[in-house]
């Protein structure tokens, strides 16, 4: 079993840990996907209205950021008319603000504004009876690309110029298991693990002094050495088509990738970048390990080709091994 642990420990956590606390399971639904929560509390604590706290937070993302909701107010800057300016809430504004960072560093390989692409292919709310024609891609790519929006950050006003349409599924998720932690932080609940849909993020330890351990998600069918990481004060994301099909589209061509990238798994302080990288280096492929080197990004990329399996660790989780 290889070990992943963090570059530095939390003393204070430590400091802090109650043998005593009990420790309470959460759960239920969100984004078209599952919600759980594992925290340590002192006994007696009641966790009716934390759950409570988080359904309504989750109900607050989707309301500002789902493609899948049409009276979202993502959905609304969609339809929004030419030259129109939104001003964003805080939680859109910071998925914004990192997501065309991430957009820029990554060449396009992230991109959170390929809706009218992921429409074409039938990847969003309506399913597509076909795959899309030559021109039909053509015209979604027109109508697509970070590189289109003029966002100012300091007054959160991001506009529309004309028929660009936004799809976070790249990205949202991540930012929604930061917002739980940090809820449940805010609440005085300093050690949880949170999950939404396989992304995770584990804030402090466990009652036992342990961190909140997690093993890298392995595809079905195919046989790699256990990888098991230590979430005290990480996140991990993990992109692949095995999950859901084939389904991860390449916002420079507008085609499905053709990486071989079977599975990519990306360690961050943040479970917003992870995700957002996770989804940049599947698009990338082995290619995007020099891009993910240079930024000190945590990543392991396992590709099949022909048959044969190969797994890619960049230096930064191969030192996390080594500690």
């Amino acid at each position: 079993m290889r070990i992943a642990l963090p570059p530095t420990i939390d003393a204070a956590a430590f400091a802090a840990r109650d043998p005593a606390a009990a420790v309470f399971d959460l759960d239920g639904e969100t984004m078209g996907t599952t919600w759980s929560v594992r925290f340590a509390a002192p006994v007696g604590t009641e966790p009716s209205p934390i759950r409570q706290a988080i359904v309504a937070r989750l109900a607050r993302l989707v309301a500002e950021m789902s493609h899948w909701a049409p009276d979202s107010l993502l959905s609304r800057f969609n339809r929004s008319a030419p030259g129109t300016w939104t001003t964003l809430p805080p939680d859109f504004a910071q998925v914004m603000t990192r997501g065309l960072a991430i957009a820029e560093t990554t060449g396009g390989a992230f991109d959170p504004a390929i809706g009218a692409l992921v429409d074409a292919w039938g990847f969003g709310p309506v399913p597509a009876a076909a795959p899309p024609n030559v021109a039909e891609i053509q015209a979604a790519r027109a109508s697509s690309g970070w590189s289109h929006l003029s966002f100012l950050a300091s007054a959160a006003h991001l506009h529309q110029p004309g028929g660009i349409a936004l799809d976070l599924s790249g990205i949202a998720k991540g930012h929604a298991v930061d917002a739980v932690a940090d809820l449940l932080r805010d609440a005085g609940i300093a050690n949880a693990l949170v999950e939404i849909g396989g992304e995770l993020v584990g804030r402090g330890i466990r009652p036992d002094g342990d961190p909140w351990w997690v093993d890298l998600e392995t595809p079905p069918g195919l046989t790699l050495p256990p990888l098991r990481v230590a979430l005290h004060g990480q996140a991990v994301a993990t992109s692949g088509d095995y999950r859901r099909g084939a389904h991860t589209l390449d916002p420079r061509t507008g085609h499905p990738i053709d990486t071989h990238v079977v599975s990519v798994s990306v360690i961050h302080q943040t479970a917003l970048d992870a995700d957002a990288w996770a989804t940049a280096l599947t698009v990338l492929g082995p290619d995007g390990l020099d891009l993910a080197r240079d930024q000190e990004i945590a990543a392991r990329l396992v590709t099949e080709i022909g048959g044969t399996v190969r797994e890619y660790l960049t230096p930064a989780l191969s030192a996390m091994l080594e500690g």
